[in-house]
C-alpha cells in the first residue's frame, strides 16, 4: 500500500470526523457550558488513553516529553477551550473561515520561527483553498437565503489564537517530534491532560449535575463522543499524517470540512447550488497546488515533512 494512498485515506477520514464534530458540539451546548463541552471533550479523550500511556511512556525520549506535553497543550486543550467559549457567542459560518485560517499559520509560523523554505505554489495554493472557502462560506448570504451575523466580533480573536497554537503545534510535531512515533506521542500527550481537565470539570460544577435528565445525559455523550473520536483518535490518526506528508498537508484538513458540511446538509435535503459546487472546485484546485507533484521528485507526498520543505 504506497504512501500516498496512506496519506490522502487518513486526510478523508479527518475531513470527515472534524466535518461532524460541529453537530456534537451543537448537541453539547444545548445542556452543557462552553468551558465544561471543552473539559469534558479532552478529559474523555485523555481518559481513554492512560491505560495506553503506561506501556507507550518509557518509549518516548525524556528530553522529548516537555515538548509531547506541549503537543496536547497547543494542539488540543487550550483550542478545545477557545473554540468552546468562542462558538457560543460568534455566528458558526464566521467561526468557519476563521478555523481555515489554520494551513495560513503553519506557513507564517513555519517561515518566521522554523525557518522553513515553502514554495510560492504551496503559498498560492493556501491561500486559493481560502479563497474558495471564504466564498462558499458567504454564498448563501450573498443569494439572499441567510445572514451572517457578526455581532460579539471580540470572540472572534479567541478563534484566531486557536489557529496560531495550531499553526505552532502543527510546526512542533513536524519538526521537533519527527521520527517518534505517533501513536506514543498522541497517546501520553493527551494523557498527561486527564487531571487538569478533572480539575476544571469540578471547578465548572460538572460534577454536580443531574446525570438523571435525559438532557444532560445527551449532552455528555455528545462531548465525550467528540473526544474519543474527534480529538483521541483524530489526534493519533493526524500526527500520523503530520509525519508521513508534512505540517501543511496536514492542516488542509481544514478545507476539507465544508465538503462534509455540504454532506450533512444534502442528508437533510437541503438545496445545493452551482455557486457552492464551484467553490468546493476552487477549494480542490487549492489543496491540489498546495501538495502539487514536483516536477523533480515526482511526487507531493512522499518523506515526511517535505510538504513543508519543497
Amino acid at each position: 500500500m504506497s504512501n500516498k494512498f496512506i496519506c490522502w485515506t487518513i486526510f478523508i477520514i479527518l475531513c470527515i470526523i472534524w466535518g461532524s464534530s460541529f453537530k456534537l458540539m451543537k448537541d453539547s451546548s444545548l445542556s452543557l457550558n462552553g468551558p465544561q463541552i471543552a473539559a469534558l471533550r479532552i478529559f474523555s479523550a485523555g481518559f481513554v488513553f492512560v491505560p495506553f500511556a503506561f506501556f507507550y511512556f518509557s518509549k518516548l525520549p525524556k528530553q522529548k516529553m516537555g515538548t509531547v506535553i506541549l503537543s496536547a497543550v497547543f494542539g488540543n486543550l487550550l483550542p478545545a477551550f477557545l473554540f468552546a467559549i468562542a462558538m457560543t457567542k460568534i455566528d458558526g459560518s464566521l467561526g468557519g473561515i476563521l478555523n481555515s485560517l489554520t494551513p495560513i499559520c503553519v506557513v507564517v509560523i513555519g517561515i518566521l520561527f522554523f525557518k522553513d523554505t515553502i514554495k510560492t505554489q504551496k503559498i498560492v495554493g493556501v491561500l486559493t483553498g481560502f479563497f474558495g472557502l471564504v466564498l462558499l462560506t458567504l454564498a448563501p448570504a450573498l443569494m439572499g437565503q441567510k445572514t451572517i451575523s457578526f455581532t460579539n466580533l471580540n470572540y472572534t480573536l479567541l478563534i484566531l489564537l486557536a489557529t496560531f497554537l495550531y499553526g505552532i503545534n502543527v510546526n512542533m510535531v513536524s519538526h521537533r517530534l519527527k521520527g517518534l512515533n505517533p501513536i506514543h506521542v498522541a497517546t501520553v500527550s493527551l494523557a498527561f491532560m486527564v487531571i487538569p481537565t478533572a480539575l476544571v470539570l469540578w471547578q465548572q460544577g460538572f460534577w454536580q449535575l443531574d446525570f438523571t435528565n435525559p438532557g444532560i445525559q445527551h449532552a455528555v455523550l455528545a462531548s465525550a463522543g467528540l473526544g474519543i473520536v474527534g480529538s483521541a483518535i483524530a489526534t493519533a490518526l493526524f500526527y500520523i499524517l503530520v509525519q508521513r506528508a508534512g505540517g501543511l498537508f496536514a492542516s488542509l484538513v481544514t478545507y476539507g470540512i465544508p465538503f462534509i458540511a455540504l454532506l450533512w446538509g444534502f442528508i437533510d435535503h437541503e438545496h445545493i447550488s452551482w455557486l457552492q459546487v464551484i467553490c468546493l472546485g476552487i477549494i480542490l484546485l487549492g489543496v491540489y497546488l498546495a501538495n502539487r507533484p514536483d516536477k523533480k521528485s515526482g511526487a507531493a507526498i512522499a518523506t515526511p515533512g517535505n510538504a513543508l520543505s519543497e
